[in-house]
């Protein structure tokens, strides 16, 4: 089990890639602390991943409150002794609009949970991460970076293009604690969010599900909308050490849809 004896924080736990990130942790050996801003969903998830509560800790998080990412630490290092790896999956993704439609309100809020929300958790991260001798960050991006998506979402994708060029700065930064850094890049992620959209789809159109699924896949070479599982499993790669020597990357999971 390759996150054997480690530690690790997920936060935006919620239906998705979050609680399947913390669910591939624990299969992989890992005591894992969750946080999101919703306490008693978070419970529920917390109740369903490990029934024991032996490995888990629920902890209500909100990453735009500073003082809010350093309780989540501090309560971590309380119950489990120390901090090896944090996921950052807590987003603000429901915001769609143009250039021109994008309002100056939305804008704001997309850069201060997607880039300042994120930077803050990170810097409350980094102490505890150096205190254990060094350790794993690993950011969730966007395709939508790279790929303008059919729905224009441009506030979110800029926050996250923002991110990714913090990221490199932190890399030099952190480094030298022995800190890695790492973003993984999904497209659309077979999970509750995307089955609720096709289902939307599909009714919406009167068309079938199936439709609907293969338009998304149609420039996958694999054929297959990657599931949340597929993205777990990649920030459990970079959560590792078998990850070692890798800091300041990015990894695309999106079945060869964009080609970099």
């Amino acid at each position: 089990m390759i996150l054997e004896k480690k530690t690790v924080v997920v936060t935006g736990v919620g239906p998705g890639l979050g609680s399947e990130v913390a669910r591939v942790a624990l299969r992989d050996g890992a005591n894992v602390a969750i946080g999101a801003r919703n306490a008693e969903r978070l419970e529920k998830i917390a109740a369903e991943l490990d029934p024991s509560g032996e490995r888990i800790l629920a902890s209500p998080t909100d990453i735009t409150n500073p003082a809010s990412c350093e309780q989540l630490m501090a309560a971590t290092g309380t119950r489990f002794g120390g901090i090896d790896a944090v996921v950052q999956v807590a987003a603000l993704d429901t915001l769609f609009g143009s250039l021109e439609s994008t309002s100056i309100e939305d804008w704001q809020a997309s850069m201060n949970t997607n880039v300042i929300g994120t930077l803050q958790l990170v810097r409350a991260a980094a102490g505890p991460l150096a205190e254990r001798g060094g350790g794993a960050i690993v950011l969730i991006g966007s395709q939508s970076m790279y790929l303008p998506p059919d729905l224009p979402q441009i506030a979110y994708a800029a926050a996250k293009g923002a991110l990714a060029s913090a990221m490199l700065h932190i890399t030099r930064e952190l480094g030298p604690k022995k800190i890695r850094i790492n973003m993984v890049i999904p497209t659309w992620m077979w999970g509750p969010p995307v089955e609720g959209f096709v289902h939307w789809q599909a009714k919406e159109r009167g068309v079938p599900e199936a439709e609907v699924i293969a338009e998304i896949t149609a420039k996958m070479p694999l054929g297959e909308i990657p599931a949340d599982e597929d993205v777990a499993e990649a920030v459990a790669f970079f959560c590792s050490d078998r990850a070692r020597m890798i800091t300041g990357q990015t990894l695309l999971v999106n079945a060869g849809e964009l080609l970099r």
